[in-house]
């Protein structure tokens, strides 16, 4: 994703980039992402798919695009223009925050969610 000027904030569609970047970063990860969809995880189970996928400690970068680091521990992921930000800014999701945004990205829900069942 090209980006220009080096300190403005990440917009959402750059952070649901960078999200889909860290999550998809293994190979075969896009077609471990259906079954989730498909048949919905609690948060437990989500948040294990998202640590496997995460890895203990990964990211990629390139010219004139999104620097994306990720950790499975904490379930963080980190984006920003330029070099490594895991050390320089704080993450743009960890936790149950990086849950909620798989749900809302990969349209995953929970199926003990009672709620959600009756939409």
């Amino acid at each position: 994703m090209p980006v220009t000027g080096d300190d403005a904030a990440l917009t959402e569609a750059e952070k649901r980039w960078a999200f889909r970047r860290a999550t998809n970063s293994l190979s075969g990860s896009e077609r471990r992402w259906t079954e989730p969809v498909a048949r919905g995880q609690s948060d437990e189970q989500l948040a294990e798919a998202i640590r496997h996928e995460l890895g203990i400690l990964g990211g990629s970068s390139g010219p004139n695009g999104l620097a994306v680091e990720h950790a499975g521990d904490g379930l963080k992921i980190w984006a920003g223009r330029g070099a490594s930000h895991r050390h320089a800014s704080p993450p743009i999701c960890a936790g149950a925050a990086t849950i909620r945004l798989a749900r809302q990205v990969y349209g995953i829900q929970d199926p003990g969610d009672r709620q959600m069942r009756l939409l």
